[in-house]
């Protein structure tokens, strides 16, 4: 083993400890979270939280995100080129453009619900929309600094969050009374602390500007082009993501979105982010090594990564799904107030969709490293019109087993257009 394979072996292990030891921290910080906020909130008034977040999932989903996910992939091309300093001029005009757009369409949506006299959700709506901004500012920058391969600032303010959310969030319960705005203004302010943390460590690391006025204007152009497929395709995933408990609103009761809201952060929430602890991972390493796409070799390697964590994550759902059939009870038992174990028993179907539909997330990586983001918006809109469809019909149908057995077909039929897409993208290499 020569010696430079050592050091890559040695930087990556470090890589590695950091992220397993902050995706360790902030999934134990989630459970607790759950826990806490169970014994304050009744069904009822986790379920109105539950349906306030959906505000700033759509936020995400269709603003930040997608500029979020453009930044991030643009950061090792940059670097390469030595050009961070118009870089970080673009990144700078491109989240001030987002919070004006999300402020716009904020104070509209607010102005709409007084209008139709929902005046007991404006609090929660406020909340939910300044939440929306503090956690696309955190995750913009923890973007970067991944895709600079700053792992312990990224698993420290990750954990950092996850505890943070905890504490005040019972603080703001025993200040403001149990109420599900009480809790999304403890979500917003811990997002703005860690926001301040990280910015302050980046700035230590941002180059100096530019002299050029117009360095900025080609990676903003650059930035744009790839992000708008996310925005695009957007609105639909948002829609399928809070499908669920709308429906179960609408057919059911705010009880029953409670219930499944808790059952979908112990099952789903988890899968999704061990998932996030090897897209962390991977993707900074898969974004460098694709470069801008031109190098053939590069890419095949990239595309034999891609595979082998698909595998993975289909194995490791075989594996959870198996321990949460055995102690589905004992967690509920050991996590969450007695008012909502009665549904268990799906944390297992939970988990199986989580997983698969990481599965599926692994394959959309390998399609954001090569550059081919376009390509996801067929199957992440049509995927996401099944699943609205299925939510519907499944909370009409068997309220919350309804809902779960949609979830499930929602994630299968993801996971196989992915399949079906890669190999029509890479023929040569079809399940590698």
């Amino acid at each position: 083993m020569t010696a430079w394979t050592t050091a890559r072996l040695t930087r990556l292990s470090k890589e590695g400890s950091w992220i397993v030891l902050g995706q360790a921290a902030t999934v134990a910080g989630s459970l607790v979270l759950v826990g806490v906020l169970t014994s304050h909130l009744d069904s009822a008034q986790f379920g109105q939280l539950a349906l306030g977040l959906t505000i700033s999932g759509l936020v995400n989903q269709v603003v930040t995100g997608g500029i979020a996910a453009g930044i991030s992939r643009f950061y090792a091309i940059a670097a390469e080129r030595r050009q961070l300093g118009g870089y970080m001029d673009a990144v700078l005009r491109l989240v001030a453009l987002s919070t004006a757009v999300v402020l716009v369409l904020g104070l509209a949506f607010l102005a709409l619900l007084s209008w139709l006299d929902y005046s007991n959700w404006i609090w929660l709506a406020a909340g939910a929309l300044a939440f929306s901004l503090a956690s696309g500012y955190n995750n913009t920058l923890a973007g970067i600094q991944n895709a600079a391969r700053q792992r312990a600032v990224v698993a420290i303010h990750s954990a950092v969050d996850a505890w943070l959310k905890i504490l005040l969030a019972v603080f703001a319960v025993g200040w403001l009374g149990n109420s599900a705005a009480a809790v999304v203004l403890a979500y917003t302010f811990s997002s703005v602390l860690v926001t301040c943390s990280q910015l302050l460590v980046l700035r230590s690391r941002i180059p100096a500007r530019q002299t050029d006025p117009a360095a900025y204007r080609p990676w903003m152009v650059q930035v744009w082009a790839y992000s708008w497929p996310f925005s695009a395709w957007g609105i639909f995933t948002w829609a399928q993501q809070v499908a669920d408990r709308w429906a179960l609103q609408t057919f059911a009761s705010t009880s029953e979105v409670g219930q499944y809201a808790v059952l979908f952060q112990l099952g789903f929430t988890p899968v999704a982010m061990v998932t996030g602890m090897a897209t962390l991972f991977l993707a900074p390493i898969l974004y460098q090594r694709a470069g801008d796409t031109s190098d053939v070799a590069r890419n095949a390697s990239v595309h034999r990564t891609g595979w082998q964590m698909t595998h993975i994550a289909l194995l490791c759902t075989l594996a959870c799904c198996g321990l949460a059939f055995a102690l589905h009870g004992w967690i509920f038992r050991l996590l969450v107030a007695p008012e909502y174990r009665m549904q268990s028993y799906l944390l297992p179907w939970v988990v199986s969709a989580g997983g698969i539909f990481a599965a599926g997330q692994m394959l959309a990586l390998k399609s954001m490293s090569a550059m081919q983001s376009t390509a996801l918006i067929a199957p992440k809109i049509g995927t996401a019109l099944v699943g609205i469809v299925l939510h519907v019909v499944g909370a009409a149908l068997a309220g919350i087993t309804g809902v779960v057995a949609a979830l499930n077909v929602f994630s299968v039929s993801y996971l196989i257009w992915l399949v079906l897409l890669d190999r029509r993208k890479s023929p040569g290499h079809a399940l590698a």
